[in-house]
């Protein structure tokens, strides 16, 4: 009967996801909450941003419902809501006023830090090969706010495009939900969490898919990831080097982004922080793709991160160094054909390319 009354409870958050979008869209316009057009920007018309407000206040209501089934502890339920209200508050303010990156990172600390210390979500421990169980102590704190920032920022880089944040977010959390309830054996109230939140932004794609009529805003996609992160958190508390490399994998798209980013600006002697117009997106748009083709090429991207994710936990410990290794030189090729790093940083693939040629070269003689 409750697993009945769960679903019911899902598909009521995604309904009233889509219901409460339109009021949200209308809210945004009236306190300028709105997205004009500059270099940077891919729209053409002021857009009103904003639109995780109607994710949150949704997946708030499923998980207060489901909360009151009796599925969650009361201390993590407050925990995480007090983490919810600091970053939804952090990205409002900034979908209005435009936050700097100093003050965007602050507002995702004092989530961290609410979570850490009053939810207990946090790194304890770390299983190294060879070397065995190494305890954090109080390298936890520092860890486990480095885990947080790295994942909320990586999903707010990729917001960039039609629902692409959303997406690739929807892919990503129903991968960690379905691996933490079959494989982990992690605690059925995080994945119930992690499905509400993913109906709750199934609600909210089809406002914000091309064209979208409403983006997700920095209040979207700085919730959507710090959600992923201290749900990544909880199937990470005594950590391996595999069940770490889970969630990187099923974030695969995210964080690519993010380090090839990083590489780039250090490489270009440019600050980190500083906004480009190099990241994957635009990447495949200059290659010829159209808005709503790059779209599902990242999604495509994003589901074999997913696939291979699925993998780890039923591999063995040579499965997965194999399984990370080939997946990394294929990530690598793909990354340098694309141009991420920069047109002309194409190490791989000029040393492919050298190797073909004295090899041919050899033969010919």
């Amino acid at each position: 009967m409750i697993r009945f009354e769960i679903l019911v409870s899902l598909v009521a958050t995604m309904i009233l996801s889509a219901i409460l979008t339109p009021f949200v869209r209308k809210l945004a316009f009236k306190i300028g909450a709105v997205d004009k057009p500059n270099v940077r920007r891919v729209n053409k018309i002021p857009m009103p941003t904003m639109g995780g407000l109607a994710i949150f206040i949704s997946y708030t209501i499923g998980t207060t419902v489901l909360y009151l089934m009796h599925q969650f502890p009361s201390r993590i339920f407050f925990a995480l809501l007090g983490g919810e209200l600091i970053i939804i508050a952090t990205g409002i303010i900034d979908d209005i006023y435009e936050l700097k990156p100093r003050q965007k990172m602050l507002g995702i600390t004092l989530a961290a830090l609410e979570v850490y210390f009053i939810g207990g979500v946090r790194m304890t421990t770390f299983t190294f090969p060879l070397l065995g169980l190494i305890h954090f102590q109080w390298l936890s704190l520092p860890v486990t706010l480095l885990w947080i920032l790295a994942i909320t920022n990586a999903v707010n880089l990729i917001d960039g495009l039609d629902g692409l944040a959303t997406g690739v977010s929807i892919i990503s959390l129903s991968t960690m939900g379905i691996i933490g309830l079959f494989f982990l054996n992690a605690n059925m109230f995080v994945s119930l969490l992690i499905f509400t939140l993913v109906a709750a932004m199934i609600g909210f794609l089809p406002y914000n898919f091309f064209p979208a009529r409403i983006y997700l805003g920095d209040t979207g996609s700085l919730f959507i990831g710090f959600m992923t992160a201290v749900f990544s958190l909880f199937g990470l508390k005594n950590v391996t080097l595999i069940s770490v490399g889970i969630p990187v994998m099923i974030l695969g798209v995210p964080i690519t982004d993010t380090v090839y980013a990083m590489i780039r600006r250090i490489l270009n002697k440019k600050p980190i922080s500083q906004a480009d117009k190099h990241h994957l997106h635009h990447r495949l748009m200059q290659l010829g793709l159209t808005h709503r083709q790059t779209v599902m090429v990242i999604y495509g991207i994003a589901l074999i991160f997913s696939f291979i994710s699925l993998l780890y936990p039923i591999s063995s410990i040579w499965g997965s160094v194999l399984l990370t290794i080939g997946l990394l030189f294929g990530l690598e090729l793909f990354v340098e054909a694309i141009g991420l790093a920069g047109d002309n940083r194409q190490p791989l693939l000029d040393w492919i390319k050298r190797t073909v040629a004295r090899l041919t070269s050899k033969s010919n003689h």
